[in-house]
């Protein structure tokens, strides 16, 4: 078995330059030493092959330049997009982003949180599950804890970048009413309710003020289960005539269930989405979709990531307004005859 090749140290490069250990560290690190030093120094390390000990690195410094990115559900498309950009950025930033997916799952986010923070990231940036749990405290004692979409009541974070979500529940009940809708679906992640996350008062507050008939129902993300909790609300009795998706990967399940159905979109049944994915511009007709500002959500969390850990400096929290797309899903409701007919057949197909 060959022998391993021997990892070169900065005692080999002090030796090649004549310096001592410690002003080659410094050399290395842009530190206390003239810049032609600096350079002398790195030349030699090249020219060695030298690269630095991150374990080494860390203890001396404090940093592993890791950041946690724990999401929520990477099986929802957003999120996956969210969390490939975050990645990206924090490279550029000079970080490594340690990906992670809490499967929808509050325990499991507990526990990967602890994971990562006894990993000793430099920072926790996370689109949580449940914001108001209590071990998001402790993790913001451990370690910088960044939140997106959400804040974490009660957890000291160094910065929160979430959603006006009241914003675009009231502004898609107010046009889908407008198109004459009645009776409405909102799917939802069936997660729990915080200030940030206000789905079910503002639909029962909104269904009231406008005379709707809205009831919420809990999906998960990804597009078996979605289409099967979509399936069983457009066979119950009195289906709604239009679905609000709180997330783009559910809205995905009623156009999946709908085909299932013999029924269209919108013709039979209006579709709203959440997150705007580019793939829902492919569905058709295209998905009308409720758009946040990723670009800047990107800069924002990255660049008050890098602050806290450098400066350890807490930001004022940063409320993000979505804006809508309108494309081809949204319809004003038709004459219901027809499509009742329609669905009882296919309520009585699914049935047998």
């Amino acid at each position: 078995m060959p022998d391993r090749q021997r990892r070169v140290t900065l005692r080999d490069i002090a030796q090649e330059t004549g310096l001592s250990a410690a002003a080659v560290s410094y050399a290395l690190r842009g530190l206390q030493v003239p810049l032609g030093t600096q350079e002398r120094v790195r030349e030699a390390a090249a020219r060695l092959g030298y690269q630095a000990d991150p374990i080494a690195r860390a203890l001396a410094s404090g940093r592993t330049d890791n950041v946690g990115v724990l999401c929520g559900s990477l099986t929802d498309v957003w999120q996956q997009g969210l969390a490939t950009a975050l990645g990206r950025k924090l490279l550029e930033a000079g970080r490594h982003a340690l990906i992670v997916d809490a499967s929808n799952d509050p325990a499991l986010e507990a526990g990967l949180a602890s994971q990562l923070t006894a990993q000793r990231v430099d920072a926790l940036i996370v689109l949580p599950v449940d914001p108001t749990a209590e071990h998001w405290r402790d993790v913001a004692r451990q370690t910088i804890l960044i939140s997106i979409g959400d804040g974490l009541p009660g957890a000291a974070t160094s910065a929160e970048v979430v959603f006006d979500n009241e914003a675009g529940v009231t502004d898609a009940l107010h046009r889908l009413a407008d198109a004459g809708h009645r009776a409405i679906a909102v799917v939802t992640p069936g997660l729990p309710s915080t200030p940030d996350r206000p789905a079910e008062a503002v639909v029962h507050r909104t269904g009231r003020e406008l005379g709707l008939d809205v009831t919420l129902y809990a999906s998960p993300h990804d597009l078996d289960g979605a289409t099967a909790v979509a399936r069983a609300v457009l066979t119950a009795a009195n289906p709604p005539t239009a679905f609000l998706c709180l997330a783009d990967s559910m809205a995905y399940g009623v156009y999946a269930a709908a085909r299932e159905l013999g029924l269209t979109v919108p013709d039979d049944v209006s579709v709203l989405g959440f997150d705007d994915h580019p793939l829902s511009r492919l569905l058709t007709p295209p998905l009308s979709s409720y758009r946040w500002p990723v670009e800047q959500l990107i800069d924002l969390v990255v660049e008050r990531t890098v602050k806290a850990i450098e400066e350890g400096k807490r930001s004022r929290r940063k409320v993000l307004q979505p804006t809508v797309q309108l494309r081809g899903s949204l319809a004003a409701v038709r004459a219901t005859t027809q499509r009742t007919a329609r669905q009882r057949t296919a309520a009585r197909r699914t049935a047998r």
